[in-house]
């Protein structure tokens, strides 16, 4: 909900949300993935997928259930539990994870692809635009998902640790998610995208270096990301499939 004193953020419709994006004629842009190209959250649902096909040992499955109660209950940070269901599969072959992914995603996260997203991205594509994928979810989940968007691998800044000779490490490269989004667009060059969309609040600082400040696009926004939408003057989008 948003304060009673500040007006509720405007609301667009597609074709107003596409014609908006296109008006700014983006040369890049930057898209959140969970909740954002698609509904629900990959990350989570991936932990839990693993827990259930005994992806990984009872031991980490003991050790990861203790570490996301502690997340639910407030006691374990958002970077940290993002951090902790990537280092999780340490020891595994990184061919078992990009398999294990590809299963999942097709399986579970495919039917709920947003496609007014993929139409617009497809667009943007089309106009010459650079897309990027930022995400605190692992990178084989991540760019097993934005395949679906022709988003290259190497456009994707998502929570990865280090490969040895093929087997996964619990050595952080880095977890992009609040503040460390916008430093990890930063380490490749990106200060001030044409427009940028994501979900959450988690989202807020990547939304917020937008060029000009009018590329600001919260799309299915969570209840904390309406309330700061509504302050910034953010419009807000939500898709068919989940609007309220």
């Amino acid at each position: 909900m948003t304060d009673r004193n500040t007006p509720a953020p405007e609301l667009l419709t597609t074709p107003d949300f596409h014609a908006r994006v296109h008006a700014l004629n983006p040369r890049i842009a930057v898209f959140d993935c969970d909740g954002t190209l698609w509904s629900g959250d990959a990350g989570s649902a991936f932990m839990h997928w693993s827990i259930d096909t005994k992806l990984i040992s009872p031991d980490q499955i003991a050790w990861l259930n203790d570490r996301y109660q502690g997340y639910k209950h407030g006691t374990v940070s958002e970077y940290d539990i993002c951090a902790e269901m990537t280092q999780v599969y340490r020891g595994l072959p990184v061919e078992t994870l990009r398999a294990a992914a590809a299963q999942f995603f097709r399986d579970y996260i495919e039917p709920n692809i947003f496609p007014e997203l993929a139409a617009l991205i497809a667009e943007l594509q089309h106009n010459g635009c650079d897309i990027w994928a930022v995400s605190s979810t692992n990178d084989w989940v991540i760019e097993e998902g934005v395949r679906r968007f022709n988003i290259p691998a190497d456009h994707v800044l998502s929570a990865r640790v280090e490969i040895d000779n093929g087997i996964i490490t619990d050595r952080l490269i880095h977890v992009p998610t609040d503040h460390d989004k916008v430093v990890a667009l930063n380490r490749v060059g990106i200060t001030a995208p044409g427009a940028v969309f994501g979900n959450s609040v988690h989202d807020a600082a990547m939304l917020s270096i937008t060029q000009g400040k009018r590329g600001a696009f919260p799309v299915n926004p969570s209840t904390d990301l309406l309330t700061r939408s509504a302050a910034e003057g953010w419009p807000v989008y939500f898709p068919a499939s989940v609007t309220p």
